[in-house]
Formats: structure tokens, C-alpha cells, sequence
């Protein structure tokens, strides 16, 4: 089980490498929502994303071989673990599917990582990338089920207390396999009402809680490259179902709606996944208490404009 001082551990390796992303206030009617809202602009982290918190700390409290590093992603997590191997001069080799967008492909290849693309989803990226860590003795850099990963992520939850000085009673979180979730929710420890929020069609945690361990779900949404997880794992679980207060779905038509008003309202460009946790204030999906302080996580910017203007 990941501890604070795990993740205060973590947040102390990784915090020369990372971005401390603003926060901003927001007063009630924003969005239509009557009550305020905090919102966290993670996306602007180092590679457009979450993902370099926990993907320095795998890098950092973990051996590299000679083979270097490699990782299984929808996208996200492999800018973040080929933008941290550069950082520290390691080799890095990246599997996605076929399904992760033009603009993640690009962002991998630029940070100089080799890059294997092949199967439909994020679950045959990983078989191929354990194949090749088999055959290589490469370290692997699982995408959420590991603890260096969970503990990275935490790292957030901490930054965000900090800036927030108290002022949050619930924060909205997008969750694909869950490792942003139960870090966020491992450094609150119920302190803080901690919401998932995942896609109609790929909702591995949900799953998983109503089952009482991990089980495999379908992977159909608009945000599957990054919120695309089969199984969340048993690390992830651990966690989650410890701390996580409620998990919620949402449709893909208000992920996308939720996007729209982002880039309308405040001129944030989000991915889907970015714009989950809104989406679960915009559909009603969760509606804030009279009073309540809610926090809103925007955990990912890596889409192309043509796709939220058209």
C-alpha cells in the first residue's frame, strides 16, 4: 500500500523534473455549475500531460540496464516516459496501438524513442512491450499498475493540497487504469472526497469495485488512448478501493461537449481524457452540495485543434 511519505518521497525525486501546474479559481455559474469551482491545469505538466510524475519516478528510484526503458501507452504515457529517458540519457522504446491519435505518435517520435505500433488497444501494446522486456531485459514502465507509477502520480494530490491551502472538500479525476486516481486518492486518505470519472465504454475501475477485485471490460470511447485500460490491476484496486470515494461514468457525447466548453470558455484545448472529469459536472452526472468546494482535474492537452473546432 502507498503511504504519504511514499509519495512525499516520490514528490522530492521527481520535483527538479516536473512543472508545479497552476490552479485556477473559478465562481459559481462557471459552466453552468452554481457552485465554484477550483480547476488544477495539469495538462500544461511537461509533455502535455500527468504522466512525467510517475514516469520520472519509475526512471529515478529504479535501475536502468543498458537495454534502457520501455512502455506500453495509449499515447500519454509514452511522451512522458520517452520525454523522461531523454532527460536522463537512457534508451527508450514505446508501444501503442493503433488507435493512438497522430498527435501522440508525433509527440513520442519527437523525444527520440523508438516507437512499435501495432494491435487494436492498449492491452496488446503491453503484450508486445512485455515480449520485448523478456527478450531485452529492458525495464519496464508499467502505465499505472506499478507502485512507482501510483506513487509519482500521487504527487499531484500533494501539489494540489498545497495550492488549494485546504480549500477542497471533492476532486473530480478522469481515471483510464487508474494509477492518477489512487495516487491522487492515496495522499488525500478520505481527507478529501476523491471522484472517479471514466467513459460510458471503458470503465475498468468501476468494474472492478462493483466486482470486488479487477476484472477485464470492454474498451470502446472516444478517450480510449488514454483512458483505455482492460483491467486496472491489483495494485490499483488496492488502492482505490481503499480511498476512492465514488466512481462515476460518463457518455462519450458530453466527454466531447465538455472539450467544446473548455475551449469556448477558457480557450484550453483538452484531449478527451482531459475533459472526462468535467464532463462529469456538465452532464450532472455529479452535483455538487450546496456549499461544497469541488476541485476539477485537467490532466491531458495532447489533441490537435482540428478535432475540438470541427
Amino acid at each position: 500500500m502507498i503511504s504519504p511519505d511514499d509519495i512525499r518521497a516520490a514528490f522530492a525525486r521527481v520535483a527538479p523534473h516536473i512543472r508545479r501546474t497552476p490552479i485556477l479559481d473559478l465562481e459559481a455559474g462557471a459552466f453552468g455549475i452554481p457552485s465554484p469551482l477550483q480547476l488544477k491545469f495539469e495538462f500544461m505538466q511537461h509533455a502535455g500531460s500527468f504522466k512525467p510524475r510517475g514516469a520520472f519516478n519509475n526512471l529515478l528510484s529504479r535501475p536502468v540496464p543498458t537495454a534502457g526503458v520501455a512502455a506500453a501507452s495509449g499515447g500519454n504515457h509514452g511522451i512522458a516516459v520517452a520525454h523522461a529517458a531523454r532527460a536522463l540519457g537512457h534508451k527508450a522504446r514505446i508501444f501503442v496501438p493503433v488507435i493512438s491519435s497522430p498527435a501522440k505518435i508525433a509527440a513520442i517520435r519527437a523525444r527520440g524513442a523508438d516507437l512499435d505500433i501495432g494491435g487494436e488497444r492498449y492491452a496488446d501494446a503491453l503484450a508486445a512491450c512485455e515480449r520485448y522486456v523478456m527478450e531485452t531485459g529492458a525495464l519496464s514502465v508499467h502505465a499505472f499498475d506499478a507502485w512507482e507509477t501510483i506513487a509519482g502520480q500521487g504527487t499531484l494530490g500533494l501539489e494540489w493540497e498545497e495550492q488549494a491551502g485546504g480549500a477542497l472538500d471533492t476532486v473530480l479525476v478522469a481515471t483510464g487504469g487508474g494509477g492518477l486516481i489512487s495516487g491522487i486518492a492515496a495522499w488525500f486518505a478520505r481527507r478529501v472526497k476523491v471522484v472517479s470519472v471514466e467513459p460510458e465504454g471503458s470503465q475498468c475501475l468501476k468494474a472492478a469495485l462493483a466486482a470486488g477485485g479487477p476484472v477485464d471490460v470492454g474498451v470502446e470511447s472516444v478517450a480510449a488512448d488514454s483512458l483505455g485500460a482492460r483491467n486496472c490491476g491489483p495494485r490499483v484496486y488496492e488502492v482505490a478501493s481503499r480511498y476512492v470515494a465514488e466512481a462515476l461514468t460518463v457518455p462519450d457525447s458530453t466527454i466531447v461537449e465538455a472539450q467544446k466548453r473548455a475551449w469556448a470558455d477558457l480557450r484550453v484545448a483538452l484531449e478527451p481524457g482531459g475533459a472526462t472529469a468535467l464532463a462529469a459536472l456538465i452532464s450532472g452526472g455529479y452535483r455538487p452540495a450546496q456549499g461544497e468546494r469541488v476541485g476539477v482535474l485537467m490532466c491531458g492537452a495532447n489533441v490537435g485543434l482540428a478535432t475540438i473546432e470541427g
